[in-house]
């Protein structure tokens, strides 16, 4: 048996897309090859089966995500400015309901964690990268003394994943930009205080 040929990222970012769409338990093979322009035969050869394909497509999301970070804290603003910007972001992805955009950790989170240890797993050592990356990006911003060094940046950090969280949950039920905005930019007043 040979090794089926594809682009890995680009099928695991259309696995991604699928999975954020309908949720793990409602995405069919159908869907997945659909999604992907797989063969069944193809994802069961390079993924074994559809976890398979979801545990390979969260390790993407977590490259992804963290390239895509970086990306915001270049140091190239200052780093409170850089931090706007990346709530800023989060905002138009809320905005935006495409699927491509939600966090594909959130949801897997609210679906399978407490059926899947794995997966439970990978999310929660992904969620607390994030999280200590934002930390870092706060003592960052301490040692430029744009925020005081009396405030723990792990503290700030749980804030900040904790407003996130709630501003994509919202977003389910409130999507108008203004009130995302203005929500996001009191949580960022309320980090800078």
């Amino acid at each position: 048996m040979r090794n089926a040929e594809f682009d890995r990222e680009k099928v695991l970012r259309s696995a991604m897309t699928a999975f954020m769409d309908k949720g793990y338990g409602k995405t069919s093979m159908q869907d997945l090859t659909k999604a992907t322009g797989l063969h069944p035969g193809s994802i069961y050869c390079a993924f074994e089966n559809k976890r398979g394909l979801l545990l390979a497509a969260l390790e993407q999301y977590k490259i992804d995500r963290t390239t895509e970070f970086q990306g915001f804290f270049t140091g190239k603003k200052s780093v409170l400015a850089e931090l706007k910007d990346y709530l800023d972001n989060t905002v138009q992805e809320c905005i935006s309901c495409e699927a491509a955009k939600a966090c594909l950790l959130t949801k897997a989170l609210n679906e399978m964690a407490q059926q899947d240890e794995e997966v439970q797993k990978i999310i929660t050592e992904n969620l607390a990268n994030w999280q200590q990356g934002l930390a870092d990006v706060f003592t960052r911003a301490q040692e430029q003394g744009e925020l005081s060094a009396e405030r723990d940046s792990q503290h700030l950090a749980r804030f900040l994943a904790m407003g996130i969280y709630g501003l994509r949950t919202f977003a389910h039920t409130h999507p108008q930009g203004d009130t995302l905005q203005e929500l996001a930019d009191q949580l960022f007043k309320d980090i800078c205080a």
